[in-house]
């Protein structure tokens, strides 16, 4: 039994899932540069450190400080009166969940009223040198599942790039943290192209990674060609054909 001999099941997309993807992509970039311009791009830490926050680490600390800033701003979005960006709901994702944020928006389609992006908010600094430059995404099994499970499922990887400055309170002494977002770009994984996705067999049933975040091209392709992009990288790595039908059987991908 081969994988060309196999029986899988083929996720079949609806026919306006890149331009509802589209809509999701550029609403996020539309609040996130509004958010800049408007200066509502900096998140203040306070610490009694006598040398401030330890600059050559910092990266290790961004991470949930940059998740929370973009929830915030994701929901004083929502919050807004004018309703700008047809926001309808914003939900945090619950632990173990593949997606840092849940977005829902307003936007009429054939079947439905509105569009759902997952966002995966990722932190990468503008002053390490490779800081975050090749973050895992998700584990292989869960996100294979879940377009086998819903083909119009939208995972945006949202890419925060942030500098990090001490400056001491004149009033209290104490130092002060300045982490500033200074750049993002927001893309849909499923878009990504067969060079920017990489497969890194260690941790669980392995780990989705982007090579290069800070560069990437994209490529339209369906959810079934998706699945075998993430196949053939499974297969070709170390864990191999057997254990990849062993996930394939217990998961349900095979019809």
């Amino acid at each position: 039994m081969t994988y060309e001999t196999l029986d899988l099941k083929k996720p079949k997309e609806s026919k306006d899932y890149e331009e509802c993807s589209n809509f999701v992509v550029n609403s996020i970039e539309s609040i996130m540069k509004d958010a800049m311009d408007s200066g509502h791009n900096k998140i203040i830490i306070n610490t009694n450190l006598k040398l401030g926050i330890p600059m050559e680490n910092v990266n290790k600390i961004a991470g949930p400080f940059v998740e929370a800033w973009a929830f915030e701003i994701f929901t004083e979005s929502l919050e807004d009166g004018k309703n700008t960006y047809e926001l309808i709901n914003v939900e945090a994702g619950e632990r173990l969940n593949m997606a840092d944020v849940i977005l829902q928006f307003k936007k009429t389609r054939k079947r439905s009223s509105s569009v759902t992006g997952h966002v995966d908010v990722k932190a990468t600094s503008k002053d390490i040198p490779n800081s975050g430059k090749s973050p895992n995404i998700t584990s292989f099994a869960r996100i294979r599942s879940a377009y086998v499970q819903d083909p119009d499922y939208i995972f945006i990887v949202l890419s925060i790039k942030h500098s990090v400055s001490s400056t001491r309170d004149k009033k209290t002494k104490m130092m002060m943290g300045i982490m500033e977002v200074v750049d993002f770009n927001a893309y849909d994984l499923k878009y990504l192209s067969k060079s920017d996705i990489s497969y890194n067999p260690a941790l669980g049933t392995g780990q989705i990674q982007i090579r290069d975040i800070h560069y990437v091209t994209i490529e339209t392709r369906t959810a079934w060609e998706f699945c075998q992009l993430l196949d053939k990288k499974f297969i070709a790595s170390k864990k191999g054909y057997s254990q990849w039908l062993e996930y394939a059987e217990k998961n349900g991908w095979i019809k």
